[in-house]
């Protein structure tokens, strides 16, 4: 039985990592076993070149790409760029024929752009979430996703979780213990747990523009782990209650109660990744008062736990052998 013919659609410009990652998932990785059957397609004629001067050669026809089982796009050079429509059209073609059509990273914005995502759920990379969501509106954007599968239109983050969602992909089709050999081999996990909404940078703003809730700012960062009151905080700002909620709102975008929900789980990211303080300590001193409240609130925001992120995110050097010199 023939393998499944996977296409690779590389362009000027290309990521060379983000070529990469489909390729070496679905070459020779397992060098006595064949699992697929990999082909690169241009989505423009003549040298295709990467900014670091590395050149590849397309080996598909755009007819070919059409019947490709499986087509991927691993990322794309620029948001605000419509690709070819042909190529657009071979993978609307591809996919009415029942094939999967794939978009890592920015390749969602190929999908998108070819209308296969429309009324789809989808997954990009987080920096270019409402970039994605004004120019396609009609697409349901999952912006905590490691990669998304609906109706064999499969999407992933940025960069890693191109590893992850060709892995689900090598999972589809040849089962759990195959991908993971082929993760032994490369050395990576075979699933990781959680989104990307562990990666994404959200600070808050240290400052607004109105001087009083600055110093309420200030103070309540001093003081996470104390409960804070409406009336409290009023009188401190010297504000009634009703022009105090509303000027917050106002300066900051949102409620009392969610800037401290997210500046106390900002805080304890911090504590978690640069301290061994054990998680209910951590609990206490952000002002959550239970171990239960932050684990409960971390995973519904993060969907890992805090013992997962500090595994993740505050990682430990391995010792060194000495070595004795002659």
């Amino acid at each position: 039985m023939a393998v499944p013919l996977v296409a690779v659609v590389a362009f000027n410009h290309f990521s060379p990592f983000h070529l990469s990652v489909p390729c070496i998932i679905f070459g020779d990785l397992l060098h006595n076993q064949k699992l697929f059957e990999l082909k690169i397609y241009a989505e423009e004629s003549g040298p295709i070149r990467s900014n670091e001067g590395l050149s590849v050669k397309s080996s598909l026809s755009v007819e070919e790409l059409a019947q490709a089982d499986i087509i991927i796009v691993p990322s794309w050079r620029d948001p605000a760029e419509k690709p070819n429509q042909i190529m657009l059209d071979a993978m609307v073609e591809a996919h009415a024929r029942g094939n999967q059509i794939v978009g890592l990273c920015l390749g969602t914005y190929v999908l998108a752009y070819a209308g296969l995502l429309k009324n789809h759920k989808a997954a990009t990379h987080w920096e270019f979430e409402q970039d994605f969501i004004n120019r396609f509106p009609d697409v349901e954007l999952d912006c905590n996703a490691l990669y998304v599968d609906d109706d064999r239109l499969i999407t992933s983050a940025g960069t890693a979780a191109g590893l992850d969602c060709c892995l689900y992909l090598v999972r589809q089709r040849y089962g759990s213990v195959i991908a993971n050999k082929l993760a032994r081999r490369m050395v990576i996990p075979p699933y990781r747990e959680g989104g990307q909404a562990q990666f994404i940078e959200r600070p808050i703003p240290v400052s607004t523009q109105d001087a009083r809730i600055n110093k309420l700012l200030d103070y309540l960062r001093n003081n996470l782990n104390k409960m804070h009151g409406l009336d409290e905080l009023a009188s401190y700002s010297m504000m009634s209650r009703r022009t105090f909620t509303r000027q917050f709102y106002k300066a900051t975008g949102m409620s009392v109660g969610d800037w401290l929900l997210i500046e106390r789980l900002q805080r304890s990211q911090e504590l978690l990744e640069s301290t061994s303080l054990a998680i209910d300590t951590i609990a206490e001193q952000v002002g959550f008062h239970s171990t239960v409240s932050l684990r409960q609130h971390f995973k519904h925001r993060f969907n890992v736990t805090p013992s997962e992120w500090r595994k993740t995110f505050q990682g430990k050097f391995p010792r060194l052998a000495s070595v004795e010199l002659a």
